[in-house]
């Protein structure tokens, strides 16, 4: 429960159709070993008591008796377990007969959430044995102690505020409008559904996109256990498809057609942190709520979840494929749109041979495409200086031929020099200004270029860049239009291994493969021996754990600690965790420091969820204080 994460689980239990004593032990020795587990929510199938196929049997007194005893057994069995607990049978309130899901903690039947909605077509009859529990809410007396029933029942930590709890039942959320969608806009973080979905071929995809979908729009975790093998299968059989999905994304789904428990950890620091940036995520209070206040240990809960070193990059296969070539396309639309608003057919871009730079010139190359621009119009400029090596200057020379872009090249040495004699700085000083002086002079090359040939400059640097400062202020800073402006660096060597994958040109294939093998550096200073001796990732750190850290700092609006805690994880044999916390430190300084330059960014295009527009994602004070965040680091 520390750092807002709560490991969960959706069980399956072995059951026999009507035999209450059996499927009541079974369901606590799953209480059992999901408690071995720290599991601390349980949620079981739909009428798992008595089994969701017992038909006309729903109608024996003796069934319903048993399964009250059996609710009260399972619930005394609950006692010492830290956890909430939800289990499904059916219950006779005032002679009638409804399909519910009974939340229990530590002894106690907490309160009793009624189906709303009763399938009765196809396989389903759900009308002949129970009633709709849409109009219900009253108290019943079970065991001697006063439940309410409800659908309308919030279960609220009162250990951890942000663990709400709300329940709905299968077809109630296949429904047009689910009962969680109310349970949501009243607090809920967490849906539990009580299920009993049988298989027919294809629908287990159609359940699984749905318990995804509804767990995005709501914004919360979604819970889904499902009836399993041991139901009849006199004319269906049911597989015990259990999904555990956070915000859209599906976090632990079962091996359908056994008996299982799935167990995963939510996050719900997380999923507040969405609801309070989304300003249209509004209670609705004409719904009045019953709210139970449960209580459980607050624990440490060990991360089984994956952690993605990688979170801006897209999985191998086919989605990558997809996914790159929409970046791409974004990229590309967006300078579309700008170059034919302004009625220009001419790009300036600076080629250094480098991985930035390539990735927006391939983009100009597609948007030049788009529009029907010869590709002429594009004027690559190379401008080797005291850093360049013959590396990175053979590949800009290359990549502009095959593109078949116009090539330009301006060696900027003997201006930087009598720059260096204006202002009176020593050229054998490798200082700050010795290395922004060039980067300088090429932005005002660029400049200049562009207005000479009534164009624009286009800007190279990354979203990665950005986030350190890592860009001199007013030169490689600054451009008419930044295509690379949301792209971190990770995703930047991504799309241009992806373009150099795909492309049928063998020579601009075999460049792009030789471009990301060289490492990344601005080539400010001198080379040594013809090799480059500035690499930035020595400088600033790997941009792997800078990706990790932005990423997490502001899409997920994590704390420095919890940050830190998941990059050790990400990051096992890769990195000591010394040199994660040394990196992490390095990020936040330099984050909170170089805002004044991301408070004047040229226009580009939002291509992913993190970007650092002063327009539009970020709109933060230059003159921050880091200190609140570095104290908590400070203090691991």
């Amino acid at each position: 429960m520390i750092d807002g994460y709560l490991k969960v689980a959706a069980i399956t239990p072995n059951v026999r159709v009507a035999d209450v004593e059996f499927n009541c032990n079974e369901i606590c020795k799953c209480i059992e070993e999901a408690a071995g587990k720290k599991v601390k929510l349980m949620v079981f199938p739909e009428l798992c008591i008595t089994g969701y196929t017992c038909q006309d049997l729903f109608f024996q007194d003796r069934l319903l008796e048993a399964t009250k005893e059996a609710l009260l057994k399972i619930a005394k069995h609950s006692q010492g377990v830290d956890a909430l607990i939800f289990v499904g049978l059916p219950l006779s309130v005032d002679a009638k007969l409804y399909n519910v899901a009974a939340a229990l903690c530590n002894g106690e039947v907490l309160g009793i959430v009624p189906k709303t909605f009763l399938p009765n077509y196809n396989e389903f009859y759900e009308a002949r044995h129970f009633y709709s529990g849409r109009e219900l809410d009253t108290v019943i007396n079970i065991g001697g102690r006063a439940v309410q029933i409800s659908r309308n029942i919030l279960f609220e930590c009162n250990e951890m505020p942000s663990f709400r709890v709300a329940s709905e039942l299968c077809e109630d959320l296949w429904v047009p409008d689910p009962p969680s969608t109310a349970h949501c806009l009243a607090g809920a973080t967490v849906i539990a559904n009580l299920s009993a979905s049988n298989e027919i071929i294809g629908k287990s995809r159609y359940r699984r996109n749905l318990v995804s979908a509804q767990s995005a729009r709501l914004v919360c975790a979604y819970l889904y256990a499902s009836a399993g093998p041991g139901e009849s299968t006199q004319d269906v059989v049911y597989s015990g498809h259990n999904i555990i999905a956070e915000n859209g994304i599906v976090l632990c789904e079962s091996e359908r057609f056994s008996e299982n428990m799935i167990v995963s950890e939510i996050d719900l620091e997380y999923l507040e942190a969405e609801r309070r940036r989304m300003t249209t995520y509004e209670a609705d209070s004409s719904v009045k709520y019953t709210r139970v206040v449960f209580s459980l240990n607050k624990e440490h809960a060990e991360l089984t979840r994956y952690i993605d070193p990688n979170p801006f990059v897209p999985a191998l296969g086919q989605e990558r494929d997809m996914r790159c070539n929409e970046i791409l396309t974004i990229q590309a639309m967006g300078l579309r749109k700008r170059l034919d608003h302004i009625g220009c057919k001419t790009a300036v871009i600076g080629i250094s041979g480098g991985l930035d730079s390539t990735l927006a010139f391939l983009v100009i190359a597609k948007a030049f495409d788009y529009l029907n621009f010869d590709r002429n119009g594009i004027i690559a400029v190379t401008m080797p200086g005291f850093g360049t090596t013959d590396r990175t200057y053979v590949n800009a020379v290359r990549l502009i031929k095959e593109i078949g872009a116009s090539f330009r090249e301006v060696n900027i040495s003997k201006a930087v020099k009598q720059h260096f004699a204006d202002i009176c700085h020593d050229e054998n000083v490798h200082d700050v200004t010795y290395e922004n002086s060039q980067a300088r002079e090429r932005t005002k090359i660029l400049m200049d270029i562009a207005n000479k040939e009534n164009g624009i400059v286009i800007g190279t640097g990354d979203l990665s860049e950005l986030a350190l400062g890592w860009a001199t202020y007013n030169g490689d800073h600054m451009s008419m239009y930044a295509v690379n402006s949301s792209v971190p660096k990770t995703l930047v060597r991504y799309l241009v291994q992806y373009y150099a994958d795909t492309t049928d040109d063998r020579r601009l294939r075999e460049t792009l493969y030789d471009i990301l093998d060289t490492p990344v550096s601005p080539e400010l200073l001198p080379p040594d021996g013809g090799e480059i001796t500035q690499k930035t990732e020595d400088l600033v750190g790997p941009y792997e754990l800078h990706d990790f850290f932005l990423y997490h700092m502001l899409r997920l609006s994590q704390s420095p600690g919890k940050i830190y805690r998941l990059a050790k994880i990400a990051f096992t044999g890769e990195y000591s965790d010394d040199v994660i916390l040394k990196w992490e430190k390095t990020f936040y300084r330099r984050f909170f420091a170089q805002q004044f330059k991301r408070s004047c960014l040229p226009d580009g295009p939002k291509v992913g969820s993190v970007a650092v527009s002063p327009r539009g994602d970020l709109r933060m004070p230059s003159d921050a204080c880091v200190n609140t965040w570095l104290e908590e680091l400070d203090n691991l």
